[in-house]
């Protein structure tokens, strides 16, 4: 029996302790947070400033990426755009006007 209240004494003081750490630990955290907002909004202004300013740059950098490379895909395949344009033509020419409309 002295056992059993001897853990339930040591039970009691952890659990106390452990809350008391967690409290303190609760407060230290709000008082940093609070302490360090107006570096954080800082933060968000200077990211806001910055994306405004660079954003637009690097828009246009990646539109004139994609230009470049579509036109560097689409090169090697121009021969085969000229045939087939080539071959419409020669169809196209070839219809009977009155079976197809156009």
């Amino acid at each position: 029996m002295l056992g059993l209240l001897m853990l339930g004494t040591i039970a009691a003081v952890a659990v106390t302790l452990f809350t008391g750490m967690f409290v303190v630990a609760m407060l230290v955290k709000i008082v940093l947070r609070l302490v360090l907002l107006p570096l954080l909004l800082i933060k968000w202004l200077v990211a806001a400033i910055l994306f405004t300013v660079i954003g637009p740059i690097v828009f246009v950098a990646g539109l004139l990426a994609f230009v470049v490379v579509g036109a560097a895909l689409l090169v090697p395949f121009l021969p085969f755009i000229a045939v087939a344009f080539l071959v419409w033509l020669l169809v196209r020419a070839n219809r009977k006007p009155g079976l197809i409309p156009s």
